[in-house]
């Protein structure tokens, strides 16, 4: 992985946490990830029809994309209904890694040495102990089986997507169709479920929804593209770099508490994001 390639990253970990820290504002998470998701459509829409079609051997992969994606949302959404930011975001985020490391190997997707899977070990442990307060601090535990859920939905696209977009030729299109997909479904499913409430909302909402999905376009965009020119599984591990992000918008914005525990934490995931580029 050159430099490039991991600012790249590391810029979309930010986007990525910035996105999420705006649907924690306002009040029902599911709206708010409702209204992000119809901006996502938009936004990938033209960003689709501005680009040259993905091959068509892609197609399949672009239709299960819009699916997993779906149910990313669903356990996120409903997760942040449940837990803070610095608490959700560290448990979806974080598991995600370890079981497209685990896949990525077992199909040999990619080749990955032991000194790169000490460094995704040791992201492991950061994260784990990042979202510790979940047992320790009397938080939520209904908010375990969403983000878990989430978790998994992460992993799922991010070996589909990173096949996907090698075979689409065609990465930055393939994106913006996924983004069409994944937000019609989930904004159809919600309403459906839930009714027209989903779609009702001040202006202002809307703005934010508009900036969430651009930042989040942004972030899926750039983590594709790096999907291409790098390893599926250490891509993955370094825009988990996210959580330090999403755990400073929590502490600093929302006045979440920052123990040592959570510093610790941090310097983990640094270590391990190091070993990755050894």
């Amino acid at each position: 992985m050159s430099l490039t390639i991991m600012a790249a990253v590391l810029g979309a970990a930010f986007l990525h946490a910035l996105w999420n820290a705006l649907i924690r504002l306002g009040g029902s998470k599911i709206r708010a990830m409702v209204m992000l998701s119809i901006a996502e459509a938009l936004i990938g829409l033209v960003v689709a029809l501005s680009r040259p079609l993905p091959d068509s051997a892609a197609l399949g992969w672009i239709l299960a994309a819009g699916v997993i994606h779906f149910g990313y949302k669903f356990f996120l959404a409903h997760a942040y209904e449940q837990g803070d930011l610095s608490r959700v975001y560290p448990i979806a985020r974080g598991t995600a890694p370890m079981m497209v490391a685990i896949v990525s190997a077992a199909l040999a997707i990619d080749a990955i040495s032991g000194l790169e899977y000490a460094g995704i070990a040791v992201l492991g442990l950061g994260i784990a102990l990042m979202a510790r307060g979940v047992f320790t601090d009397g938080e939520s535990r209904r908010l375990l089986p969403y983000a878990l859920g989430s978790a998994l939905a992460t992993a799922s696209y991010t070996l589909v997507d990173g096949m996907g977009a090698r075979i689409s030729g065609e990465p930055v299109g393939y994106v913006g169709w996924i983004m069409v997909l994944g937000g019609v479904f989930f904004a159809m499913g919600m309403v459906g479920l839930r009714g027209t409430v989903m779609l009702r909302a001040a202006p202002r909402e809307w703005g934010i929804a508009t900036l969430g999905a651009a930042a989040s376009y942004a972030a899926y965009a750039i983590s594709i593209w790096a999907m291409t020119r790098a390893p599926i599984a250490l891509v993955a591990t370094l825009r988990e770099t996210s959580i330090l992000f999403a755990v400073l918008i929590g502490w600093l914005v929302f006045g979440e508490k920052m123990r040592m525990t959570k510093a610790l934490a941090a310097l983990l995931i640094v270590s391990g994001v190091v070993l990755t580029r050894v």
